[in-house]
Protein backbone atom coordinates (compact mmCIF):
# COMPACT_ATOMS: atom_id res chain seq x y z
CA UNK A 1 0.00 0.00 0.00
CA UNK A 2 1.47 3.28 -1.21
CA UNK A 3 2.20 5.92 1.68
CA UNK A 4 -1.49 8.14 1.89
CA UNK A 5 -2.55 11.10 3.26
CA UNK A 6 -6.26 11.90 3.55
CA UNK A 7 -8.64 14.65 5.07
CA UNK A 8 -9.96 11.96 7.91
CA UNK A 9 -8.98 10.29 10.73
CA UNK A 10 -8.49 6.68 10.40
CA UNK A 11 -9.06 3.68 13.49
CA UNK A 12 -8.14 0.45 12.64
CA UNK A 13 -8.46 -2.96 13.75
CA UNK A 14 -6.05 -5.28 12.23
CA UNK A 15 -4.98 -8.66 12.78
CA UNK A 16 -1.79 -10.65 11.40
CA UNK A 17 1.63 -9.16 10.65
CA UNK A 18 2.45 -5.99 9.66
CA UNK A 19 4.56 -3.43 9.47
CA UNK A 20 3.72 0.31 8.96
CA UNK A 21 5.77 3.29 7.71
CA UNK A 22 4.70 6.35 9.49
CA UNK A 23 5.98 9.79 9.30
CA UNK A 24 10.16 8.78 9.38
CA UNK A 25 8.77 5.84 11.67
CA UNK A 26 8.82 2.46 10.61
CA UNK A 27 6.57 -0.02 13.29
CA UNK A 28 6.24 -3.81 13.11
CA UNK A 29 3.71 -5.78 14.88
CA UNK A 30 1.96 -9.20 15.23
CA UNK A 31 -1.32 -10.62 16.26
CA UNK A 32 -4.53 -8.00 16.95
CA UNK A 33 -3.18 -4.63 16.94
CA UNK A 34 -5.52 -1.34 17.62
CA UNK A 35 -4.59 1.62 15.19
CA UNK A 36 -4.97 5.42 14.98
CA UNK A 37 -4.10 7.98 11.79
CA UNK A 38 -4.52 11.88 11.13
CA UNK A 39 -5.09 13.23 8.70
CA UNK A 40 -1.81 15.59 8.81
CA UNK A 41 0.91 12.11 8.73
CA UNK A 42 1.20 10.09 5.73
CA UNK A 43 1.48 6.21 6.36
CA UNK A 44 1.84 3.19 4.38
CA UNK A 45 1.21 -0.29 5.20
CA UNK A 46 3.14 -3.89 4.08
CA UNK A 47 1.50 -7.34 4.79
CA UNK A 48 4.15 -9.72 6.09
CA UNK A 49 1.57 -12.36 6.73
CA UNK A 50 -0.76 -14.28 3.79
CA UNK A 51 -3.67 -13.91 6.45
CA UNK A 52 -5.00 -11.01 8.13
CA UNK A 53 -8.15 -9.31 8.80
CA UNK A 54 -9.74 -6.27 10.53
CA UNK A 55 -12.70 -2.82 10.37
CA UNK A 56 -11.27 0.51 10.03
CA UNK A 57 -13.67 3.80 10.65
CA UNK A 58 -13.10 6.90 8.85
CA UNK A 59 -14.46 10.33 10.25
CA UNK A 60 -13.58 13.83 10.41
CA UNK A 61 -13.05 16.50 12.74
CA UNK A 62 -16.43 18.32 12.18
CA UNK A 63 -17.74 14.72 13.52
CA UNK A 64 -16.64 15.02 17.02
CA UNK A 65 -17.13 19.45 16.64
CA UNK A 66 -19.66 19.58 19.15
CA UNK A 67 -19.17 16.69 21.92
CA UNK A 68 -14.75 17.83 22.61
CA UNK A 69 -14.00 21.19 23.44
CA UNK A 70 -10.51 21.41 21.67
CA UNK A 71 -11.12 19.18 18.71
CA UNK A 72 -10.55 15.27 18.24
CA UNK A 73 -6.79 16.84 16.76
CA UNK A 74 -6.21 17.35 20.45
CA UNK A 75 -6.61 13.72 21.42
CA UNK A 76 -3.42 11.68 22.70
CA UNK A 77 -4.04 9.36 20.16
CA UNK A 78 -4.38 11.39 17.38
CA UNK A 79 -0.99 13.90 17.91
CA UNK A 80 1.45 13.82 15.07
CA UNK A 81 4.32 12.76 17.61
CA UNK A 82 2.29 9.60 19.25
CA UNK A 83 2.82 5.91 18.65
CA UNK A 84 -0.40 5.03 16.52
CA UNK A 85 -0.28 1.17 17.45
CA UNK A 86 -1.62 -0.89 20.94
CA UNK A 87 -1.42 -4.31 21.03
CA UNK A 88 -5.04 -5.89 22.06
CA UNK A 89 -5.05 -8.80 24.13
CA UNK A 90 -7.66 -11.22 23.38
CA UNK A 91 -10.54 -9.93 25.41
CA UNK A 92 -9.74 -6.63 24.37
CA UNK A 93 -9.51 -7.80 20.36
CA UNK A 94 -12.93 -9.59 21.15
CA UNK A 95 -14.32 -5.86 23.02
CA UNK A 96 -13.25 -3.61 19.96
CA UNK A 97 -14.82 -6.25 17.02
CA UNK A 98 -17.70 -5.81 18.80
CA UNK A 99 -17.78 -2.08 18.70
CA UNK A 100 -17.08 -2.24 14.92
CA UNK A 101 -19.89 -4.63 14.42
CA UNK A 102 -22.26 -2.30 15.79
CA UNK A 103 -20.93 0.39 14.01
CA UNK A 104 -21.78 -1.44 10.98
CA UNK A 105 -25.28 -2.18 12.03
CA UNK A 106 -26.03 1.66 13.08
CA UNK A 107 -23.75 2.65 9.30
CA UNK A 108 -26.98 0.92 7.57
CA UNK A 109 -29.96 1.43 9.81
CA UNK A 110 -32.38 4.26 9.33
CA UNK A 111 -32.55 5.51 13.14
CA UNK A 112 -32.99 9.05 13.11
CA UNK A 113 -29.99 9.21 16.09
CA UNK A 114 -27.27 7.07 14.10
CA UNK A 115 -24.71 9.38 13.86
CA UNK A 116 -25.03 10.02 18.37
CA UNK A 117 -24.36 6.37 18.67
CA UNK A 118 -21.62 5.85 15.96
CA UNK A 119 -19.56 9.10 17.72
CA UNK A 120 -20.28 7.43 21.13
CA UNK A 121 -18.95 4.43 19.80
CA UNK A 122 -15.57 6.06 18.40
CA UNK A 123 -15.48 7.80 21.25
CA UNK A 124 -15.23 4.11 23.60
CA UNK A 125 -13.06 2.87 20.91
CA UNK A 126 -10.83 6.72 21.51
CA UNK A 127 -10.79 5.72 25.60
CA UNK A 128 -10.09 2.52 25.59
CA UNK A 129 -6.82 3.16 24.07
CA UNK A 130 -5.67 6.17 26.04
CA UNK A 131 -6.12 3.99 29.12
CA UNK A 132 -3.98 1.51 27.73
CA UNK A 133 0.21 2.40 26.53
CA UNK A 134 0.95 2.29 23.07
CA UNK A 135 3.54 -0.68 21.78
CA UNK A 136 6.99 1.01 22.02
CA UNK A 137 8.73 -1.57 19.42
CA UNK A 138 9.82 0.92 17.03
CA UNK A 139 12.92 0.97 14.41
CA UNK A 140 14.05 3.25 12.06
CA UNK A 141 14.61 2.34 8.21
CA UNK A 142 18.09 1.83 7.34
CA UNK A 143 17.68 4.39 5.18
CA UNK A 144 15.63 6.91 6.79
CA UNK A 145 16.84 9.83 4.77
CA UNK A 146 15.90 8.57 1.48
CA UNK A 147 12.85 7.59 2.80
CA UNK A 148 11.44 10.70 4.31
CA UNK A 149 12.37 12.22 1.76
CA UNK A 150 10.15 10.43 -0.64
CA UNK A 151 7.28 11.04 1.52
CA UNK A 152 7.97 15.02 1.84
CA UNK A 153 8.16 14.69 -2.09
CA UNK A 154 4.82 12.98 -2.22
CA UNK A 155 3.27 15.31 0.49
CA UNK A 156 5.12 18.05 -1.68
CA UNK A 157 2.93 17.06 -5.27
CA UNK A 158 0.13 16.20 -3.53
CA UNK A 159 -0.51 20.01 -3.56
CA UNK A 160 -0.60 20.35 -7.42
CA UNK A 161 -2.03 20.58 -9.83
CA UNK A 162 -4.01 24.22 -8.95
CA UNK A 163 -7.04 23.32 -10.91
CA UNK A 164 -9.39 26.33 -10.05
CA UNK A 165 -9.11 29.50 -8.53
CA UNK A 166 -10.11 29.34 -5.09
CA UNK A 167 -7.99 26.11 -4.20
CA UNK A 168 -5.10 27.46 -1.97
CA UNK A 169 -1.75 25.53 -1.29
CA UNK A 170 -1.25 24.86 2.41
CA UNK A 171 2.63 24.07 2.94
CA UNK A 172 4.97 26.93 1.51
CA UNK A 173 8.18 26.40 4.36
CA UNK A 174 10.40 23.71 5.19
CA UNK A 175 8.98 23.95 8.45
CA UNK A 176 5.22 23.55 7.30
CA UNK A 177 6.30 20.14 5.80
CA UNK A 178 8.07 19.01 8.71
CA UNK A 179 5.06 19.55 10.92
CA UNK A 180 2.77 17.61 8.99
CA UNK A 181 5.80 15.34 9.26
CA UNK A 182 5.70 14.93 12.86
CA UNK A 183 9.91 15.74 12.79
CA UNK A 184 12.29 18.56 13.37
CA UNK A 185 12.76 20.88 10.69
CA UNK A 186 16.52 20.01 10.89
CA UNK A 187 16.02 16.65 10.20
CA UNK A 188 14.02 16.56 7.59
CA UNK A 189 16.50 19.10 6.00
CA UNK A 190 19.29 17.27 6.57
CA UNK A 191 17.68 14.13 5.06
CA UNK A 192 16.59 16.08 2.29
CA UNK A 193 19.89 17.40 1.59
CA UNK A 194 21.53 14.37 2.24
CA UNK A 195 19.58 12.59 -0.32
CA UNK A 196 18.83 15.13 -3.83
CA UNK A 197 21.77 17.18 -2.87
CA UNK A 198 19.14 20.57 -2.95
CA UNK A 199 17.80 21.53 0.09
CA UNK A 200 13.82 21.34 1.40
CA UNK A 201 13.47 24.75 0.15
CA UNK A 202 15.48 24.73 -3.32
CA UNK A 203 12.31 21.85 -3.89
CA UNK A 204 9.45 23.86 -2.69
CA UNK A 205 10.59 26.14 -4.75
CA UNK A 206 11.34 24.82 -8.21
CA UNK A 207 7.92 22.95 -7.31
CA UNK A 208 5.82 26.56 -6.97
CA UNK A 209 7.66 28.13 -9.64
CA UNK A 210 7.18 24.93 -12.25
CA UNK A 211 3.00 25.30 -11.13
CA UNK A 212 3.41 28.74 -11.71
CA UNK A 213 4.81 28.59 -15.57
CA UNK A 214 2.13 26.08 -16.19
CA UNK A 215 -0.99 28.49 -14.90
CA UNK A 216 0.67 31.29 -16.99
CA UNK A 217 0.74 29.10 -19.99
CA UNK A 218 -2.55 27.20 -19.68
CA UNK A 219 -5.05 29.38 -18.19
CA UNK A 220 -6.04 32.88 -18.49
CA UNK A 221 -5.49 33.81 -14.56
CA UNK A 222 -4.35 36.87 -13.72
CA UNK A 223 -1.31 37.00 -11.82
CA UNK A 224 -3.01 38.59 -8.73
CA UNK A 225 -5.35 35.15 -8.96
CA UNK A 226 -1.89 32.63 -9.60
CA UNK A 227 -0.18 34.67 -6.58
CA UNK A 228 -3.02 33.85 -4.42
CA UNK A 229 -3.58 30.19 -5.12
CA UNK A 230 0.18 29.59 -4.80
CA UNK A 231 -0.01 30.98 -1.10
CA UNK A 232 1.80 34.75 -1.89
CA UNK A 233 0.36 37.70 0.61
CA UNK A 234 1.12 40.15 -2.05
CA UNK A 235 0.86 39.63 -6.04
CA UNK A 236 4.44 41.16 -6.08
CA UNK A 237 6.42 39.06 -3.71
CA UNK A 238 4.85 36.03 -6.47
CA UNK A 239 6.73 38.53 -9.30
CA UNK A 240 9.66 38.97 -6.91
CA UNK A 241 9.97 35.64 -6.69
CA UNK A 242 8.95 34.19 -10.24
CA UNK A 243 11.32 36.66 -11.80
CA UNK A 244 13.83 35.31 -9.06
CA UNK A 245 13.49 31.25 -10.84
CA UNK A 246 12.90 32.33 -14.49
CA UNK A 247 14.67 35.65 -14.69
CA UNK A 248 11.13 36.90 -16.38
CA UNK A 249 8.72 38.93 -14.60
CA UNK A 250 5.33 36.61 -15.20
CA UNK A 251 3.85 39.21 -17.79
CA UNK A 252 6.47 38.80 -19.77
CA UNK A 253 6.38 35.24 -19.48
CA UNK A 254 2.93 35.18 -20.88
CA UNK A 255 4.58 36.93 -24.21
CA UNK A 256 6.93 34.34 -24.93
Amino acid sequence: MPYARYDFYKIMLIRGRHRCHYADKSIEFDGSTLLFFNPAVPYSFERLDVESSGFFCLFKDSFFIESLRNGVHDLRVFEPRSKPVYHLTGPQDQQVAELFEKMLVEAGSDYRFRFDLLRNQVSELIHLAMKMQPDEQLYYHPDTNARLTSIFVKLLESQFPIQSREQRIGMRSARDFAERLAVHVNHLNRAVRATTGKTTTDHIAERLAAEATALLKHTDWNVSEISDCLGFAQPAHFTYFFRKQTKLRPSAFRLV
